[in-house]
């Protein structure tokens, strides 16, 4: 694997930085940084990750606690990897989260949350910066079914409201599964999330262990996910450029995971139902229950670790070799590229067997020349569309390659679609010119013809 970079680039950040804005800007990867660095004791080495003995040292050690700079979500997680023993002292208080570089101790029985700023209807920095349990219980009518808003593998996610109005999300993890193994991987998985922060991530806010309880407070985002968009239960339809905002959000967010954080993650489960979206159809990327750090040696080509994932979307190479990089990160987000062209799930059971994977089906038509027939019947078709979409089903081929040494990395990506973008929004606004100048162009011949004969009348 190549030497990365480790400093972080401007990809995190802000709602305007270039590379995620929505208009004709050049992306730049490559400005200096607003990302908070970790505490030292979850410095950048192998030993900090995988040393038994040091974990265990960490483990007798009640005072740690997690920084939290992160910004996105921790649910699914049933994984047996590295690691089989717990990251932190086990303790049924509550962690912290700051603004701090530093880690800070605590016994206190309350969370902090991180006040920032959001994309979200609801702002973080409306939020109280400190409550206890039973103020998670009163904001969630004791985990009421009303309250409920999703549901994995980790567990069930839960909308969370406070007497000012302000609102959360709260994984809470499913009681059977509270085991050594869970422990172990809750607590390594926060660890690792508490690393990153970028505006297209879901912001992870803080956990709670408390007697029974394993919570996971995040970032609440009110408009679905792009799945709940793409099938068209959220209302009006998806048109071609949010769909192309969508997916120039996703990549800078992979991107960073990929070569800007502070110790490269790969995502391992990217699919449309964990790109969540803001009132604004800005996209944030959610749900790193599988999620792994990348080696920190920087000749490993490959982490070998069991298959997870989700059917559909996982890249071949990953499933025979048992190998993760981050071309397995790319190989799906070009079956999520396929999905937003054709509005449809990677697996189609209720389709004919020629139809039924929906990436072999669209990629064959594009092949075809007959990338028109693959598009969302929802999307409105003009010569500018189909050629934008005819561009990223060829990105998505590339994503899909079989070597994943041929497949272009997330930065890549990410530049693609943004010249996509903005020759469809050209092409947009050159049509719409030609269209305005052919009204006028004829209403200027009726009005000429109407002169040339007075007496006749508009019906």
């Amino acid at each position: 694997m190549k030497k990365r970079n480790k400093q972080a680039s401007s990809i995190s950040g802000s709602e305007d930085f270039s590379g995620t804005s929505h208009g004709l800007y050049r992306p730049s990867i490559s400005r200096a940084s607003t990302y908070t660095e970790r505490s030292n004791y979850t410095s950048g080495s192998v030993q900090s990750y995988q040393d038994k003995s040091i974990l265990k040292k960490r483990a007798n050690t009640r005072s740690w606690s997690v920084v939290f700079a992160s910004c996105f979500i921790p649910t699914k997680g049933n994984t047996k990897e590295d690691d089989d023993e717990p990251m932190f002292e086990e303790d049924s208080d509550v962690s912290y989260a700051s603004t701090s570089k530093k880690s800070i101790a605590s016994n206190s029985s309350a969370l902090k949350l991180r006040r920032r700023d959001s994309d979200s209807s609801n702002s973080i920095a409306e939020l109280p910066t400190k409550f206890s349990i039973n103020q998670i219980y009163r904001a969630t009518s004791n985990f009421s079914a009303e309250n409920q808003i999703g549901q994995g593998g980790f567990g069930t996610v839960y909308k969370g409201r406070f007497r000012d109005g302000s609102l959360i999300a709260i994984k809470r993890a499913k009681k059977i599964m509270y085991d050594n193994q869970l422990s172990a991987e809750f607590r390594s998985e926060i660890e690792t999330l508490s690393k990153i922060e970028h505006f297209n991530l879901v912001r992870f806010l803080g956990y709670l262990e408390h007697e029974d309880e394993r919570l996971i407070m995040v970032e609440y985002v009110n408009n679905g996910s792009l799945r709940e968009h793409l099938d068209g239960i959220r209302g009006d339809v998806l048109e071609l450029l949010p769909r192309l905002n969508i997916a120039t959000d996703i990549a800078h967010a992979v991107a960073y995971l990929h070569e800007y954080a502070d110790h490269p993650i790969i995502h391992r489960d990217i699919k449309s139902s964990n790109i969540l979206l803001t009132d604004t159809f800005r996209a944030k990327v959610a749900d790193f229950g599988f999620a792994r750090l990348a080696p920190d040696n920087p000749d490993a080509t490959h982490v070998s670790t069991q298959v997870k994932g989700t059917a559909g979307y996982v890249d071949p190479e990953y499933i025979r070799t048992y190998q993760l990089t981050e071309k397995s990160d790319v190989y799906s987000f070009g079956v999520l590229l396929v999905e937003l062209v054709t509005g449809r799930r990677p697996i189609e059971r209720g389709k004919d067997q020629t139809e039924r994977m929906t990436t072999k089906w669209a990629i064959r038509k594009y092949r075809e020349g007959d990338t028109v027939i693959a598009m969302d019947t929802k999307l409105r078709r003009s010569p500018a569309s189909v050629r934008a979409v005819e561009k990223m089903m060829k990105l998505a081929e590339e994503c899909m390659n079989p070597s994943r040494k041929s497949r272009p990395s997330m930065r890549k990506c990410a530049e693609d679609l943004w010249a996509i973008r903005r020759d469809f929004q050209h092409q947009q606004q050159r049509q719409q010119q030609n269209q305005s100048d052919s009204a006028s162009s004829n209403k200027n011949t009726t009005g000429s013809h109407k002169e040339s004969f007075p007496g006749l009348r508009e019906e």
